[in-house]
């Protein structure tokens, strides 16, 4: 289920990623001869609308739109419809569209996740008005009786029980108390990690509250985690400020690694491939619908800006093109262009292999 919930997050993102240059071209007067959903060979044809066929392909790991003369050659050229014939500024808003689409994807999938609501620490005014409430482990004391039992950190805790009775709550007060008046005999448990209920068993010992040692006690801070339900209207003002505020922070980790590279200082443990992404994936929508709009939204927003990065075979390497040719007034000589496109390819896939071989090894390891 994880792998399919990756798969049809990434083919949604650059779907909306060519849709925008779609869109962006038909508005330039630009011939567009094939809009794909994934990458050939051809499975069949959807449907045409104008000169557009809408197809389907075989790939399932994306998409693709097909403008008339983006690759240039002399037929093209003479075309007043065709991309290369159009001027620098207009290529460069068609190739700047789906960057653009994807941000603002972004921005709708953060502000849908806000109205959807994703867990959060609540304060004791927010539980009444908190829906999915859960008390949740914030932090496990090494060598603590909580330690020892195995609990570990974002475990929710669903009851427990004694020999002198059961707790069912959700205030980490009421919890606190009925550790304390268990008087060091042996609390079972029932917890959820995962998605997956368990029963742990742990035995509470003082000397752990520093203020009061002889306070019984597990070594665990818990919270209240709950979704607090938000205005369309607050979602929307809110959704923006987070957006902007992920896109800088993108940004700035972006530069940092890639300078990194050119260093050779880059830190690629902090980097994810496919199968780190895959994995994120799986384990935010296990955590439900809010928290998958958030890391979709968070990938979008990763796509827009790689692809913004001048790298030849990316948007951003396209764009650099067209800033030279306006500079020299003249295309670039097509053998330079395509040797190059392929260089940067070739660094693309070895960014990619690298990658995803240290997220296999972190899986392994």
């Amino acid at each position: 289920m994880t792998i399919l919930i990756f798969i049809i997050g990434i083919v949604v993102l650059i779907v909306v990623h060519e849709f925008g240059h779609l869109v962006a071209a038909k508005l330039s007067k630009m011939r567009v001869d094939e809009f794909g959903l994934g990458y050939p060979p051809r499975v069949a044809i959807i449907g045409k609308i104008g000169e557009t066929i809408f197809s389907l392909n075989w790939l399932p790991f994306g998409g693709f739109v097909k403008i008339y003369g983006e690759d240039i050659d002399s037929e093209s050229v003479k075309d007043a419809r065709a991309f290369s014939s159009k001027n620098r500024a207009v290529q460069a808003l068609v190739l700047i569209a789906g960057i653009a689409m994807n941000l603002l994807f972004a921005y709708v999938l953060i502000t849908g996740a806000l109205i959807a609501g994703t867990p959060q620490a609540l304060s004791p005014n927010e539980i009444a008005n908190a829906r999915n409430t859960q008390l949740a482990v914030a932090e496990v004391l090494p060598a603590s009786p909580a330690a020892r039992s195995g609990l570990l950190e974002g475990d929710s805790i669903l009851s427990a029980k004694d020999v002198w009775g059961e707790w069912r709550a959700n205030d980490p007060a009421s919890f606190s108390t009925f550790v304390a008046a268990s008087h060091g005999d042996s609390i079972t448990l029932d917890i959820k990690r995962n998605g997956i209920e368990q029963t742990v068993i742990a035995t509470p010992a003082t000397d752990i509250v520093p203020d009061d040692p002889a306070h019984y006690a597990l070594g665990v801070e818990v919270a209240t985690v709950g979704i607090v339900p938000v205005s369309f209207f607050y979602a929307i003002s809110e959704g923006a400020s987070l957006t902007w505020g992920a896109i800088s922070l993108t940004a700035s980790g972006l530069l940092h690694f890639f300078y990194g590279i050119f260093t050779l200082r880059a830190d690629f443990s902090q980097v994810a491939g496919p199968v780190g992404i895959a994995s994120a994936v799986g384990s935010e929508a296990a955590q439900g619908f809010g928290n998958l709009l958030s890391i979709m939204a968070i990938i979008s927003i990763n796509l827009a800006l790689i692809n913004l990065i001048p790298i030849p075979a990316l948007d951003g390497g396209r764009l650099l093109f067209v800033g030279i040719e306006s500079i020299i007034r003249r295309p670039i000589n097509a053998k330079i262009a395509n040797a190059v496109n392929s260089l940067g390819f070739a660094f693309l896939v070895l960014l990619m292999v690298v990658v995803t071989a240290h997220d296999i090894f972190k899986i392994v390891g």
